[in-house]
């Protein structure tokens, strides 16, 4: 959602990245959602990334996320199809490529408990806890989400050079994050050829298992930009490779755009549905 709203010229300022788009480019935000859910995505992520109380005090809007993260849901749920699920996403609380920043557990344990009481109270379908490169945040932003009773998922990143998690750091966080109650494990963030590497550490974790790449380069601002719209079939074919790995979820992350989710799916249906 970050760099898709950055490519169509809408402004994505640090702090607030992504959030501000909730307050100031709505409509957009609610055509980004539209033509995702025609491309055939099915599972649609609301954008409250960096609209956690946490993240909004620190940008100076103190009081302001439970306002920012009611409106993020109800766009996405106003712009996609009845039958389509909405996740809420929730962030590490600093930085997604710096796990040496993550918070000591007596700060990221009430602050992820209230980013997840929100998006609860906002109506999504379930919590997606993404983007985490810090195992011990991670599994404690997936205890506060499970007290909300909704199906939670659990998403570790290696970050953009793929180092941040090995993978038998990959597996052993998925083992954890199952044992914890996670209702799927996932890696995203990552260059497509490092899912792909990563993928097999999350076999038989009894739960599904998926991941969702990037494309285009890292950068050193937001983290992750493309350059207008890379060719999709290059990684509807990498989705494919990915389901193959074992991935039962897939999607998009950083850089992708619809023409990816569309030439993913069609890719997919063909390969599902006719000849073998």
């Amino acid at each position: 959602m970050g760099t898709e709203l950055a490519r169509r010229g809408v402004p994505t300022p640090l702090p607030l990245w992504s959030a501000a788009a909730i307050r100031d480019a709505p409509d957009v935000l609610a055509a980004i959602h539209r033509e995702y859910a025609a491309a055939g995505a099915t599972v649609h992520t609301a954008n409250t990334f960096r609209a956690s109380p946490w993240a909004l005090d620190a940008a100076g809007l103190r009081g302001q996320a439970p306002t920012l993260i009611r409106a993020a849901v109800a766009i996405t749920r106003a712009s996609v199809p009845g039958s389509h699920r909405v996740a809420g996403s929730i962030a590490p609380l600093r930085d997604c490529y710096r796990p040496d920043l993550s918070p000591p557990p007596d700060v990221a344990a009430p602050a992820h408990r209230q980013t997840a009481t929100l998006l609860a109270d906002a109506g999504v379908d379930l919590i997606l806890c993404e983007t985490f490169p810090h195992v011990g945040e991670a599994l404690i932003a997936l205890r506060a989400a499970l007290q909300t009773a909704l199906p939670v998922w659990v998403s570790f990143t290696a970050g953009p050079d793929g180092d941040l998690l090995d993978r038998e750091q990959i597996g052993a966080a998925g083992r954890k994050a199952v044992q914890e109650g996670a209702a799927a494990v996932l890696v995203n963030c990552v260059r497509p050829g490092r899912l792909l590497e990563l993928l097999p550490a999350l076999a038989g974790l009894g739960v599904p298992v998926g991941g969702y790449c990037n494309v285009g380069v890292p950068c050193s601002v937001h983290g992750w930009r493309t350059e207008g719209v890379d060719d999709p079939e290059p990684f509807a074919q990498l989705v494919l490779a990915h389901v193959a790995a074992g991935a039962r979820i897939v999607g998009g992350c950083c850089g992708t755009t619809p023409a990816h989710i569309e030439a993913a799916a069609a890719l997919l249906s063909t390969r599902t549905t006719g000849p073998a």
